[in-house]
């Protein structure tokens, strides 16, 4: 899918892929526990936090720092601190083995009040619309910098749908 730019950039609501985001190959993503990150970086800006975090040196080196980030899916563990560190939120961990029907996403989140492991929230899409509920699963702080992580169990079928919650 492309992005129609004149939409993004007028709205800065990025309501689908971007040419060339970066998707898990389907086949790897259907296997592998824990998931990969996914990176939808609508622009390209001088920003590399999501490689200089990385402890598996899954997001690779930069060429030039304007650079979008291209990923080595044999070294993602899904641990999800690029998607603490990344300022764009442009970053998350989908993984699809959780099974019947439900996929885990790790999404970056920076509002309150702070949802609770087990709570009920509204998914929502990349326009805010809600979508699906989801259950949260753990809040985690990795970075130590009031960007927390939420792990969320959503519909397998809305992986590629839900950027965000809506804590009730």
């Amino acid at each position: 899918m492309s992005c129609d730019k004149d939409k993004l950039f007028n709205s800065g609501v990025l309501v689908e892929h971007v040419e060339g985001a970066l998707l898990p190959p389907q086949e790897k993503w259907e296997a592998k526990k824990g998931g990969y990150v996914v990176i939808e970086c609508p622009k390209r800006i001088p920003c590399n936090p999501c490689h200089t975090s990385c402890p598996a040196g899954a997001v690779l080196p930069f060429e030039d720092i304007n650079d979008t980030p291209k990923i080595d899916y044999d070294k993602c563990t899904g641990c999800g601190i690029c998607v603490s560190r990344c300022p764009g939120l442009a970053c998350f961990v989908i993984d699809l083995t959780v099974g019947k029907g439900q996929a885990l996403i790790k999404l970056p989140y920076e509002m309150l009040p702070l949802p609770s492991k087990g709570q009920k929230v509204k998914c929502l899409n990349r326009v805010g619309e809600e979508v699906a509920e989801g259950e949260i699963t753990s809040v985690t702080e990795p970075s130590k910098d009031k960007t927390y992580v939420l792990s969320v169990l959503i519909p397998k079928d809305k992986a590629d749908d839900i950027r965000a919650v809506k804590v009730q």
